[in-house]
């Protein structure tokens, strides 16, 4: 199995894509073949060996292969915001099982749709945005590879000045070969709140290759949830990105509990001032799972804010790396940009790397940096056991007092609950 231009035009011939969508993958599979996988000798890749990543074992999922009737778990349905959800999108590898929209939405100009759905009904506007400002194919091979062969996710258009409330979107795999696109454009004075959701129950070796794209207009407000939660036998790329507009607000959360391997790109593009974008992300490994996560917080204009703060638990013999940049440009004066990476290794055999960055080219900023290693205080560990509880519970009660504030940043009940009952399921196993 491999990926090639015949399955790429049998799969947009199934798709039933206009003539523009190929030539979008064509050109893509051009870069793709182009490009060479990345090596340790490249800076990004420098802490991530792909040396046991075959793509040759895999292949694109083509004419429809999904398991609609797998029988995905209940949980990647259930609210997780205060609102109702008004629009619902449940996929199996990429194909569609369950869809709702409320009406209201529809009146109010908002499309939600899955991508697919979205590129034949609306291609003025996907046209437009799909992979040329915010992630383009040449960010590399995965992503000149999810260029050719995407399939499935979600498109969310919100018209200007319009409040769209809640959505879901879940994804579930099976096949073991997804490459799920999400793109959300929100317009001036819009607002939206997306939880978007990965999960799986696949055999043998299985990969995701994503693209997420946020657009938030000016004056706009977004609230995007990631919470990944693949099979360990999972190999996970992904690049994501939001542009931010002029006194627009991004608030990104992440969550990534599973995979084998995760290497994702994760960038806000501050454009114009005013913009702020808060990025909250927490990770638990165990066993050999390998994360890799390169965040970046670029200023591209004066009068702009980023705050980022990741937090990380890890466990056996897993590895994580993270490597943050904050980037001012010279023009970009008034700027305030905090960046902080603090990690905790449950185990001896546990190793995180943690390398912060900063390249500024102005000189009126407020820019700072922190990152930290360290292991549960023993001392804490006995007096909590000094009021009679076990250690096993003393060390779950401080590995969630570790992750506190994180949580106390997802302005959503429902999200946390989930997030803390995989937190405990990785700390009592």
């Amino acid at each position: 199995m491999s990926f090639t231009k015949e399955q790429l035009i049998k799969l947009s011939e199934h798709l039933d894509e206009p003539q523009w969508m190929r030539d979008f993958r064509l050109n893509a599979f051009e870069v793709f073949e182009q490009t060479p996988l990345p090596t340790t000798e490249e800076e990004p890749w420098r802490r991530t060996n792909l040396r046991r990543f075959r793509p040759n074992n895999f292949a694109p999922s083509v004419n429809g292969e999904a398991n609609l009737e797998a029988d995905a778990p209940d949980y990647l349905a259930a609210q997780l915001t205060e609102d109702a959800a008004g629009g619902l999108l449940m996929q199996i590898d990429g194909e569609v099982q369950r869809f709702e929209v409320s009406d209201e939405l529809a009146e109010k100009g908002v499309i939600f749709a899955d991508m697919s759905t979205a590129v034949r009904e609306h291609p003025e506007l996907v046209q437009k945005y799909f992979m040329t400002d915010v992630v383009p194919v040449t960010d590399g091979k995965f992503a000149a590879m999810h260029g050719a062969f995407w399939r499935g996710g979600l498109f969310l258009y919100v018209p200007k000045n319009v409040d769209a409330g809640a959505f879901h979107s879940a994804l579930w795999s099976v096949n073991g070969r997804t490459f799920t696109h999400t793109l959300i454009v929100l317009e001036e004075g819009a607002k939206a709140i997306i939880v978007d959701e990965y999960g799986s129950n696949t055999e043998g070796n299985a990969m995701h290759n994503g693209v997420v794209e946020l657009l938030v207009g000016d004056n706009a407000n977004l609230t995007y949830v990631s919470l990944q939660d693949f099979d360990k036998n999972m190999w996970l790329f992904t690049h994501e990105r939001g542009r931010v507009g002029r006194d627009a607000k991004l608030q990104w959360v992440t969550s990534l509990m599973g995979t084998r391997l995760t290497k994702a790109f994760q960038t806000i593009e501050l454009d114009k001032p005013g913009a702020y974008a808060q990025m909250s992300g927490l990770f638990f490994t165990d066993g050999r799972q390998h994360f890799d996560l390169d965040t970046q917080q670029n200023h591209n204009s004066a009068d702009t804010v980023s705050d980022l703060l990741y937090k990380g638990a890890l466990k056996g013999h897993s590895r994580t790396v993270w490597q943050g940049m904050i980037k001012a440009l010279p023009d970009s004066q008034r700027i305030d940009g905090l960046q902080t990476n603090r990690n905790l290794l449950l185990d001896r055999n546990a190793r995180a790397d943690s390398i912060p960055g900063l390249e500024i080219e102005a000189d009126d900023v407020a820019c700072t940096h922190a990152s930290t290693i360290g292991k549960l205080e023993e001392t804490e560990v006995f007096y909590l056991m000094s009021r009679g509880i076990e250690r096993k519970i003393a060390e779950q009660m401080m590995v969630e007092g570790f992750f506190d504030p994180i949580m106390q940043r997802i302005p959503f009940e429902g999200v946390r609950n989930r997030i803390s009952e995989r937190i405990l399921e990785k700390a009592r196993s």
